[in-house]
């Protein structure tokens, strides 16, 4: 009976996680459809580099500073509805965007998308945490790899439902966040069923759960996994944000053809991103974050020499690297400090998203400036702070002794 009673719960939150992963997905194509627009937005209201790197700052601090405190609030007052409500943000953002006729309207669109996002990563985060069984980075990867499969599909829907038909086809992608809504659902009452349960069982304060390192070595391993988020999302914001651009002045290819070619540099980012996860379980978070970022390191180099095969190629390359390093990431935090799950989900999140926004936002005055080519040639070098993983403790080897 109890083992019938095991398979059953297990089948269940396996549901659990696979609805989690589609609903990431289908909040970060919402997310990249915004990113993959900028060159129409751009064409349609007249804007700079320096506005559109703008744009992207507003949108990626709204999607960030929020969400440590998100998380924060959640662990201390956990709710089953908080996902559906950060979605209808989402919708409503969307409708804005779609019909937006000023650079300030926009910037409030966009804000408006980027606190939905805030409200999603780091509760999706916890709940595929606590429906994992234990195995946390398989489960983080199958999460992260719907974003990413989102993300990479952003621009492709963006290349047939918008390029050709102008901006307030944007609006239409509303009707996304709404199926997204009705898949949450199942979700909500499945984590109310687990909140009602364990506040029975008086396991909710989580006092139990001890962490692996004294706070000092705690507090300096954060650090430097948050030294190497910059990195890895420094360079990433020359792609996500910019790559179109790129590619259009470079080799002169159509709006359309450029998305398209993005679409592949994403698509990598998922493959690796399902990767890093389950290998992290097996060998160690720290060997999967060293082979990441620093591995991705000589193609980035290579990239701005390349001809247009090539730089696919190299993109490409990247994109599967350097994906495989926030599961890892995010998993290795979340063990250091595994009573503060929501905490350290917006934090990780957060800063993410924050770093992406201010170097999109640099890299754009950047582009006005020096030219499109050069923002190339400085970020690759961001990804040699990958060295920095030397100085993280083996937790694996922690846990064995």
């Amino acid at each position: 009976m109890t083992k019938n009673r095991t398979q059953q719960a297990s089948g269940t939150t396996f549901r659990i996680l696979v609805s989690l992963s589609a609903i990431h997905c289908m909040n970060d194509a919402l997310q990249s459809v915004v990113s993959a627009s900028y060159p129409i937005i751009k064409d349609d209201l007249f804007l700079s580099f320096g506005q559109i790197g703008i744009i992207t700052l507003v949108y990626q601090l709204a999607a960030s500073v929020f969400q440590p405190f998100v998380g924060l609030f959640f662990d201390k007052r956990p709710s089953p509805w908080s996902l559906p409500m950060g979605m209808t943000v989402t919708l409503t953002g969307l409708l804005f965007l779609g019909f937006a006729s000023t650079f300030y309207g926009v910037v409030s669109s966009v804000s408006l998308i980027g606190i939905g996002s805030s409200t999603l990563h780091p509760e999706a985060s916890r709940l595929t945490s606590l429906a994992s069984g234990g195995k946390r980075g398989f489960a983080q990867s199958l999460f992260q790899v719907g974003g990413n499969l989102g993300s990479a599909s952003g621009p492709l829907m963006a290349a047939l439902l918008v390029a050709p038909y102008g901006r307030q086809h944007i609006g239409y992608f509303a009707i996304l966040a709404f199926i997204a809504i009705l898949v949450m659902m199942p979700v909500s009452l499945w984590y109310r069923k687990w909140l009602l349960y364990h506040i029975k069982k008086n396991e909710a304060g989580k006092s139990h759960l001890q962490a692996p390192l004294p706070l000092n070595k705690t507090v300096f391993s954060i650090g430097i996994l948050l030294v190497l988020i910059f990195s890895k999302y420094a360079y990433m914001a020359s792609l996500t944000s910019y790559y179109t651009f790129y590619l259009i002045e470079k080799f002169n290819v159509s709006v359309q053809h450029s998305q398209i070619l993005l679409f592949v540099f994403l698509l990598a980012t998922a493959i690796g991103t399902m990767i890093g996860g389950p290998v992290g379980d097996k060998t160690g978070r720290k060997y999967v974050i060293w082979a990441s970022i620093l591995g991705a390191a000589p193609f980035a180099l290579l990239m701005p020499h390349a001809n247009l095969l090539w730089t696919v190629v190299f993109s490409f390359l990247t994109g599967l690297m350097l994906s495989s390093a926030f599961p890892a990431i995010l998993v290795y935090a979340q063990e250091l400090l595994p009573y503060k799950l929501g905490l350290i989900s917006g934090l990780f999140f957060g800063f993410a998203f924050g770093v992406a926004g201010i170097a999109s936002a640099i890299l754009g005055k950047m582009a006005d400036s020096y030219g499109i080519e050069s923002i190339y040639n400085a970020c690759s070098y961001m990804l040699l702070l990958g060295l920095a993983t030397w100085l993280l403790p083996d937790l694996k080897k922690t846990a064995n002794r």
